[in-house]
């Protein structure tokens, strides 16, 4: 039986990461848009993606692979375009300063486009997309990432990373519409929060060295060999292993970043990660009457969420609802955290010579 969980007030996990982030020499910007991204992604119940990343993230920044305070610029730039380098530091401070950059010129131009490159994990794709959404445009947002761990279709070693896809589009009466997705048919992350709950996980997510499917979520996440979005050939999985090819053109190849399988002939001695991300907005008034675009919409998300389901039980969602009811609970009654993972926010905090603030419920 899983151990039981406990609920923690989302300012207390916010105080939690303040004071590692400060210990590490993090500037305050680039903290509070750290912050700001991880507890966000746990209240709206994305857990691969929020705390849980915190351990990993100190173990690179303690072998010299994230930098604490870097030097985040752009590089080159046009009206309707620019190129950030990340300095090495965690993901997220430049994919928002990457987006911010892309909503004021597609406001200005009717749509643009951002890469970055020097960076690392990012977290959710779909927080970026979603900043555009609340600027009223349609955003989007790719990452690649540092290793390979997702098997194209008639392949047994693993060529991509799970290079999700995230797109928003801003409603009128309705929230916005969010797909946040990896490419490959399950993120790692999930994986290792399915073993930090003692779960396992089901055939076909992932595989062993011979190909065959693996359940026990330690050792799948482990051996990181994942299928493509769709599981199996006779499942399209070629689709997405295409899609992961297209964020990867857009990521790496775009910007200047590492493809992973080939980064060592590039940059042998290179100790750092080199991670790309690619943000687009556009402006919906570029192309409809103001508003026109939202009505639209808004009558799409109703039929939809009015269709007859299959199980009267189970509606028919949009995507975004799921995280939009976490995000109210969440916010109400804690974020769940399992006892290994808090065991191992405690290990960060004492290696960083900080107070463990997460003791207790909410």
């Amino acid at each position: 039986m899983a151990a039981p969980t406990t609920r923690i007030p989302a300012e207390r996990l916010r105080r939690q990461l303040a004071l590692v982030f400060d210990a590490w020499g993090m500037p305050e910007e680039q903290a509070r848009a750290v912050i700001d991204v991880m507890v966000e992604t746990d209240l709206r119940g994305v857990d691969s993606h929020g705390v849980s990343m915190l351990p990993l993230y100190d173990r690179l920044r303690r072998e010299g692979k994230v930098v604490a305070a870097p030097d985040v610029k752009v590089v080159r730039e046009a009206p309707v375009t620019a190129l950030l380098d990340a300095g090495h530091g965690l993901g997220h401070y430049p994919a928002v300063k990457g987006m911010s950059i892309a909503i004021e010129k597609a406001k200005a131009n009717g749509m643009a486009a951002v890469g970055v490159f020097n960076s690392n994990h990012y977290g959710p794709a779909g927080y970026y997309a979603l900043m555009a959404a609340a600027a009223g445009l349609i955003g989007m947002s790719f990452t690649n990432v540092w290793n390979s761990a997702v098997v194209p279709t008639r392949s047994k070693v693993p060529m991509f990373g799970t290079n999700p896809i995230a797109f928003a589009a801003p409603a009128g009466r309705n929230p916005p519409f969010c797909l946040d997705m990896a490419t490959s048919t399950v993120a790692i992350g999930k994986m290792r929060v399915a073993y930090l709950n003692e779960k396992p996980i089901p055939p076909g997510w992932a595989m062993d060295a011979d190909g065959n499917p693996l359940t026990d979520a330690k050792a799948a996440f482990e051996t990181r060999l994942l299928t493509p979005l769709g599981g199996l050939a006779e499942m399209s999985s070629h689709k997405g292993y295409g899609l992961g090819a297209m964020v990867e053109i857009l990521c790496a190849m775009l910007t200047g970043a590492w493809y992973a399988p080939t980064k060592a002939k590039k940059a042998p001695d290179q100790s750092m990660f080199n991670i790309g991300h690619f943000f687009f907005a556009i402006d919906p008034t570029a192309f409809r009457d103001p508003g026109d675009f939202e009505s639209d919409l808004d009558g799409m998300l109703d039929a939809l969420r009015g269709a007859e389901p299959a199980d009267p039980d189970k509606p028919v969602l949009v995507h975004g609802d799921p995280e939009r009811a976490n995000h109210a609970d969440r916010s109400a009654n804690g974020i769940p955290m399992p006892p290994a993972l808090l065991d191992e926010v405690r290990d960060v905090a004492r290696l960083n010579n900080v107070a463990f603030v997460l003791d207790g419920n909410a």
